[in-house]
């Protein structure tokens, strides 16, 4: 067994940094922490969130379907920020029986969700 201390970073991929930067930087407002041609780094909360042009390193790109959760203080509230900046949700928000989730993507397909626990 391992002992892992956090997670430093997660990553999605991209086609086109300017464009990635616009989105993550100008409309979801994720503060940048470093960048180069190939990769930009964001602050987002605990944990670093990596955009990275897979094509520098002579890989493939291919969106993530799996989902960043997003945790925002109202996800009705944020989703209509967004809206208002056009983007498109995935259908309508979403009530569990512990959180409430509204499902976006970025630019490049990558799965996105605002998020918002009932108990936090």
């Amino acid at each position: 067994m391992i002992e892992i201390e956090r997670v430093d970073f997660v990553s999605v991929l991209t086609r086109d940094i300017p464009r990635a930067k616009r989105f993550y930087s100008e409309t979801l407002g994720l503060e940048l922490e470093s960048e180069d041609g190939h990769d930009l780094e964001f602050r987002c909360g605990q944990v670093t969130l990596d955009v990275f042009d897979p094509s520098s390193i002579g890989q493939e790109f291919a969106p993530s379907p799996a989902g960043l959760a997003l945790r925002v203080p109202d996800v009705d509230a944020a989703r209509a920020a967004l809206e208002a900046q056009g983007v498109v949700f995935d259908g309508e928000t979403i009530v569990t029986g512990v959180c409430k989730q509204a499902w976006f993507k970025d630019p490049d397909g990558n799965s996105l969700m605002l998020h918002r626990r009932f108990d936090a």
